[in-house]
């Protein structure tokens, strides 16, 4: 016979695991019901027309809005306790908001403001397009004194979506609420590589829509799929890790709608300029200051502790620096 002893690791392990299984399955289902509501409206239009875009914005928004609910069922479903809101553990407080806010961006701008330059030297790129690289190179908080640009922007349907509603949906459902589903189960850090592949693999459904435009051939498609499928999953890892850091979602949203303004660094562009030398110098300088600064621009110190921290054994991750 077991003692008594043993037979609490088991059913501890048993819990465990069943656990484990409901924040993966959890998880899951939220991924596919933000990407399925994008097809529930049918339509022959491609992706950027501006009623197809409507549509799926709202229903995205009514994913995000529901992602709560979610986490809350998922709380009750895998008995976990928490002193704290549901929307504070999904990153929506008011402690360190500001440091929140302004800290990651303009950690994100030392990483993108290179490739920003060089893209809007390219044909084809728009006078709406400068304008709103300006506002983001002007301020951190997006705020740009040309209140007419704004305006323009506000009536152009592909920017809301890219700039405002991806970014909000996408940070709520596959930060905000899987990270802290993620957690109990992986940890904080095994979190921050996890949730990323669903956020990747959530990208994939361009696929669908490639080939019923019948734009480009299937090898094609795939070879810009894998291409999404890595940056976006490495993107998202970044994102987990700030929100991971700061307990806010925030910085992640505002990472979110910058990085989408300026697009991937463009190293082929940069290669043929006539300054060659001097923007892959940026290019090196940028990314060693990003990495330089990711740890203290991104120290608990600054926001308090976070509400998803409190789910899992205490980690490095979750701690404030210490002074050296």
């Amino acid at each position: 016979m077991l003692k008594p002893e043993q037979d609490l690791v088991i059913m501890e392990e048993e819990n465990t695991y069943t656990r484990c299984w409901v924040c993966v399955l959890s998880c899951l289902l939220l991924a596919c019901v933000y990407v399925g509501s994008l097809y529930v409206w049918r339509s022959s239009l491609p992706r950027d027309h501006p009623s197809v875009i409507k549509r799926r914005c709202a229903s995205v928004l009514l994913v995000s809005a529901l992602s709560p609910a979610v986490v809350k069922v998922w709380i009750h479903w895998a008995d976990v306790k928490v002193d704290v809101s549901v929307w504070e553990l999904m990153g929506v407080r008011l402690e360190g908001l500001v440091p929140a806010a302004l800290l990651p961006l303009l950690l994100t701008m030392v990483r993108q403001g290179v490739s920003s330059r060089e893209n809007i030297e390219k044909e084809g790129i728009s006078c709406l397009q400068q304008k709103i690289y300006i506002c983001h190179r002007k301020v951190l908080t997006f705020i740009c004194p040309d209140v007419q640009s704004w305006r323009q922007c506000a009536r152009d349907a592909v920017w809301l979506r890219n700039q405002v509603v991806a970014p909000v949906t996408e940070e709520l459902v596959f930060r905000g609420a899987m990270l802290p589903m993620l957690v109990p189960c992986t940890g904080p850090t095994a979190a921050i590589f996890t949730a990323p592949l669903f956020f990747g693999v959530a990208h994939l459904h361009h696929i669908i829509e490639q080939r019923r435009l019948h734009k480009d051939s299937m090898r094609v498609i795939l070879s810009i799929s894998g291409i999404q499928f890595l940056y976006t999953t490495v993107f998202g890892a970044f994102t987990a890790f700030i929100f991971m850091r700061t307990g806010h979602v925030v910085g992640p949203i505002l990472c979110h709608s910058f990085c989408n303004s300026q697009g991937l660094p463009d190293i082929s562009a940069a290669l043929q300029h006539p300054q060659k030398s001097p923007l892959l110098l940026s290019y090196v300088m940028g990314l060693l200051l990003f990495l330089v600064l990711l740890f203290p621009l991104t120290d608990p110190f600054f926001y308090g502790v976070a509400p998803v921290c409190s789910l899992a054994p205490p980690s490095s991750l979750c701690l404030p620096d210490p002074v050296k």
